[in-house]
């Protein structure tokens, strides 16, 4: 495999990067002992603190679950985890990024969650040729025009888990709708495959309403929901936010007029802190806690029992992200050096994962079915399949 994609300011970016690499090693091509008694070291770069620090650490425990339940290994390599907390903040990704490549040396990395640190992440990982496994970030430019065959993602695309909503909520019957989300690349690009799907059926947007990222000031917007009196509300939020966001849509009463719907992660790790605000909202998500499978059994058992927490999309994602790159290895032999082969069995890996069967297109974006859930007694309960074997369209893509 190869990417004809040109990037002609790939070396400012990373001589930019307060010199935590030297220019040197820029272009190095991570070349790690290849004696099998060597460990595999993965480096963890995740927000351990702020909005989505609890996403973080559940991607964490899942990614870490899948290796104990392989004996601590993946491919018969044992694992070493370096961790860097990256904050949810893009301005420090860069230099994040270059600390694991250059100075820890690391064999791959895994993270993140907030879509503008990961396209700092995609374009080092590009640059110094670093296997990357995204478990969250679902911005489309990473398994779109940046796509590579090092880059792979065992989440979503912010296209593939929206747009199916779109036929959703005008079969439900409703025709004009209001979107809400933050002002940043992953609500832009939810709300946006949202709309294409629902103006695609007929519906149309009536406004579309936003708010600077991290911010929860949610009053002045839904207060012009109240104004609009749209047919419904196609939100996203996550984290902290989507806590807020739903207690303030109730508290306004507008859950009683005006349903609202969302992206999963709307209500996806916060329902607890939501209470019965959460009560009938109808999301979409690769993944629903009730879905009756062998794999989603014993993940939820496991992980409980690890944990003693409930396990939920962003550890299954963690998870996933083991089990993807143990599918690669075990080809290899866990020898990493025999990266086209590796990736070659990585593209091709089908896995039975929690959220039902997962393989990977070209870009190495997963194939997956998207699930429409309802919250009911404090859980995401599946409703239907909203789309079966979603495949992001990749679009800008070229890869080889």
């Amino acid at each position: 495999m190869s990417h004809s994609i040109s990037s002609p300011s790939r070396r400012s970016v990373l001589l930019g990067s307060a010199g935590l690499i030297t220019a040197g090693s820029i272009f190095r091509f991570p070349t790690p002992a290849i004696a099998q008694g060597a460990p595999l070291k993965v480096g963890f770069m995740l927000p351990y603190s702020g909005t989505f620090a609890k996403l973080g650490k559940f991607i964490d425990d899942g990614f870490r679950l899948y290796v104990e339940q392989q004996g601590g290994t993946l491919g018969g390599r044992r694992v070493e985890y370096v961790q860097v907390d990256d904050e949810s903040k893009p301005e420090s990704a860069t230099d994040n990024m270059n600390r694991l490549v250059g100075r820890d040396k690391v064999d791959l990395v895994v993270g993140t969650v907030h879509s503008g640190v990961a396209m700092a992440m995609v374009k080092v990982a590009r640059d110094t040729n670093t296997m990357l496994v995204i478990p969250n970030a679902g911005v489309n430019e990473a398994t779109g025009p940046m796509c590579a065959p090092n880059i792979f993602r065992t989440s979503f695309s912010n296209w593939q888990v929206c747009e199916p909503m779109g036929k959703v909520m005008f079969d439900a019957g409703h025709r004009k709708v209001v979107t809400i989300t933050w002002r940043y690349a992953a609500g832009q690009q939810m709300v946006g495959a949202f709309g294409e799907g629902f103006k695609k059926a007929g519906g149309e947007i009536v406004e579309d309403l936003a708010l600077p990222f991290p911010e929860v000031e949610f009053q002045a917007l839904v207060t012009r929901i109240a104004t609009l009196k749209p047919d419904a509300v196609f939100a996203f939020f996550a984290g902290g936010g989507a806590v807020k966001f739903v207690k303030d849509y109730a508290a306004a009463g507008l859950n009683k007029s005006i349903p609202l719907y969302g992206a999963g992660f709307l209500t996806d790790g916060t329902i607890e802190a939501q209470g019965a605000s959460a009560n009938g909202i109808k999301t979409t998500l690769h993944y629903a806690d009730n879905l009756d499978n062998p794999a989603n059994q014993k993940f939820l058992s496991a992980f409980k029992a690890k944990t003693g927490s409930d396990g939920d999309i962003y550890a299954v994602q963690g998870y996933d992200a083991g089990a993807l790159l143990n599918a690669g290895l075990t080809a290899v032999k866990g020898d990493w050096s025999a990266r086209t082969e590796l990736v070659k069995a990585m593209r091709t890996a089908k896995i039975e994962s929690p959220r039902g069967p997962m393989s990977f297109n070209a870009a190495g974006n997963p194939v997956q079915n998207v699930y429409l859930r309802e919250v009911r007694n404090g859980r995401n309960e599946l409703v239907s399949i909203a789309g079966q074997a979603v495949n992001d369209p990749a679009r800008g893509c070229k890869v080889s």
